[in-house]
């Protein structure tokens, strides 16, 4: 399909809201990127997915221990992803492109391709948001509709029941198989992959090479295939599950839109930022615990219109935003709680699962 265009306004909300931002910063005189309470989350996130890991890989405790810190490392390799990895690879983790570099690369070691994720989240999905055809990870075929421009299946009735099944089987499947499509197809839906160097190449397969080492080889080897198998997957399903919905509450609810281009003109509706606003939701934004595991990603507003800054900075910035879309008239999608971001999000797969 063609790539579709944002409109431009003369009188553009996007370039209003950088300013107040641009002015918050330079008055607070903080740097846009990640501080000591995100580096010292970093280390102590990265500190206990080691222990963990060792433990039950050297130390492997009885099955009702090593069941729930199974479990455990499935958050932390989540939250490690949120955090640490999610900042890194936007840029926002650090002042230092090393640093960043550095952090990006966890997702590497966790399993997954920073290479692949590059292309499919930084401009993929946060220029194209909920752009059927376009943005990849509203794209869960044949198991889930997620828009109404979707076609519909027969299994597509009891979606909002099974749902659960199918996030859980995200990070097996984007370590295991989608990478690999898109390694060897060369695309990401309809956008093709920029040329990869020698480098990419020698990271892709060495990382996969050591994750595969490092998750299955040894383990397997150290306390057998059938002990290492419940205790992947319980790992495996968690971190796909926690990684899978914390996305769906924040693009496919009853409040967010899935706007389509202009079949005559190829251009969207909206300039970009309005589009971001009308696609994307906020929930749970003063759980204190939600917001350190999720790496701020619950507030996914910010986020979209700020990708480049740390989420650190988001609850600040989101008062200025909040008050930008005021003032324009603009949506601002938001859930106090995240049980009722749950209750939206089933709603949205019970309204597709009908034709």
């Amino acid at each position: 399909m063609t790539i579709p265009k944002f409109s431009q306004s003369a009188q553009s909300f996007h370039a209003e809201l950088k300013k107040r931002i641009n002015d918050y910063f330079a008055n607070e005189g903080k740097p846009t990127t990640g501080n000591y309470t995100l580096f010292t989350k970093a280390i102590v996130l990265t500190l206990a997915f080691a222990f963990v890991y060792v433990h039950l890989v050297f130390f492997t405790p009885v099955a009702w221990v090593a069941i729930p810190e199974c479990i455990l490392l499935g958050g932390l390799t989540a939250a490690i992803g949120f955090n640490v990895m999610h900042d890194g690879m936007h840029g926002s983790f650090s002042r230092y492109k090393w640093v960043n570099e550095l952090a990006g690369l966890s997702l590497n070691f966790l399993g997954a391709n920073n290479f692949m994720w590059r292309t499919k989240h930084n401009i993929i999905h946060h220029t194209y948001t909920n752009v059927e055809g376009i943005d990849d990870d509203i794209e869960a075929r044949p198991f889930l509709r997620l828009s109404g421009s979707q076609p519909h299946l027969k299994m597509h009735k009891y979606q909002h029941w099974y749902f659960w099944i199918a996030y859980s089987l995200l990070y097996l499947f984007w370590v295991f198989f989608t990478d690999y499509k898109k390694y060897f197809t060369r695309r990401i839906g309809p956008t093709p992959l920029k040329k990869m160097s020698l480098k990419d190449h020698l990271s892709f397969w060495g990382f996969k090479l050591l994750h595969a080492f490092m998750f299955v080889a040894l383990p397997i080897y150290m306390i057998g295939f059938v002990d290492w198998m419940i205790g992947f997957l319980s790992l495996s399903l968690f971190a796909g599950f926690v990684l899978s919905i914390v996305f769906q509450l924040a693009h496919t609810v009853e409040t967010t839109e899935f706007p389509a281009a202009n079949l005559e003109t190829g251009k969207m509706e909206d300039e970009w930022a309005v589009h971001q606003l009308r696609t994307t939701a906020n929930f749970a934004t003063r759980n204190r615990f939600i917001c350190w595991w999720v790496g701020g990603l619950n507030f996914q507003i910010e986020h979209h219109l700020f990708p480049r800054i740390s989420h650190v900075h988001y609850p600040e910035i989101s008062k200025i935003i909040k008050k930008a879309c005021e003032d324009f008239g603009m949506p601002y999608h938001e859930f106090r709680k995240m049980r009722t971001a749950i209750v939206s999000h089933v709603k949205h797969l019970k309204s597709l699962s009908v034709a």
